[in-house]
């Protein structure tokens, strides 16, 4: 599924091609998507794109009228291509521009949507009670700490609650503990201030390499232009269970938490006692 760092990944590509733009045109070729695509979409026909943005791992096209609010789903992807480019089976939805490029989604598996809201996007219900973005001020030590403080269930599936803060998706989560040495099983409310100190430092840093690198390709993700994620070769738990650590050279472990596999080493990650 593609995370934040994809997400990002696929704005940065875009954004040239659609910033300032006008939309000519709207194909729906198939609205039975997570959500069906709403006949208000058409609207957006005759508006120029103000701002291409990205909130946890949507992706938000502005105009003066209203917002696009666009999720890739498990398989989705976006391409920006030359009008008139033919179809293939899961081009569900193409936006039209006036400079000769088309924004074309593609989804196998149809679990992405395509929404308009004339409201304000925060306020739509799939925003309106996110956490903030791992990436900026907002999101310190100090704030996971005390958010963390009657918070009983493991440090990892705390820190993926995208209402604690948005977009560290398994893959991320597993590199960003192995950074900091926290055991993934750890109850959150046992993880000291330092230790959430490290954790903040090391998400922020992984997926900042993510984003550099073009994010994480396993199987559907490719950018805008095509191209795969190459953070993949930076992995250094996810993936790997039964291989030796990078940093002791003891066999990683796996368990399954929240049905996700988490992959840890034991030596580097010792479970704490409180």
């Amino acid at each position: 599924m593609p995370e934040l760092p994809e997400v990002e990944v696929s704005r940065q590509g875009i954004t040239p091609f659609m910033l300032g733009e006008t939309v000519m045109r709207i194909v729906v070729r198939n609205p039975s998507l997570r959500w069906p695509v709403p006949s208000e979409l058409q609207e957006m026909v005759g508006l120029t794109i103000t701002s291409v943005r990205r909130r946890a791992k949507y992706l938000l096209l502005e105009t003066d009228w209203g917002t696009v609010i666009l999720h890739l789903g498990m398989s989705g992807n976006l391409r920006i291509l030359d009008h008139g480019t033919q179809p293939s089976k899961h081009d569900h939805v193409d936006i039209e521009l006036g400079n000769g490029k088309l924004l074309r989604f593609n989804d196998t598996r149809r679990f992405g949507c395509v929404l308009w809201t004339r409201d304000p996007a925060e306020q739509h219900a799939l925003l309106a009670k996110l956490g903030p973005e791992p990436l900026t001020d907002d999101f310190s030590d100090e704030y996971l700490y005390q958010r963390s403080r009657k918070r009983k269930i493991a440090v990892k599936q705390f820190i993926m609650d995208n209402h604690v803060v948005v977009g560290v998706g398994n893959i991320y989560a597993n590199e960003s503990l192995f950074s900091a040495g926290i055991n993934p099983e750890q109850p959150a409310n046992e993880v000291t201030q330092p230790q959430y100190a490290a954790l903040t430092t090391e998400i922020k840093l992984v997926l900042a390499r993510a984003i550099k690198q073009g994010g994480t390709t396993l199987k559907d993700f490719t950018g805008s232009d095509g191209k795969p994620g190459y953070f993949v070769q930076e992995l250094q738990v996810y993936g790997r269970a039964e291989q030796p650590c990078s940093a002791c050279g003891g066999l990683l472990k796996e368990v399954r938490m929240g049905g996700r596999s988490t992959v840890f080493c034991p030596r580097c990650q010792p479970r704490l006692k409180p």
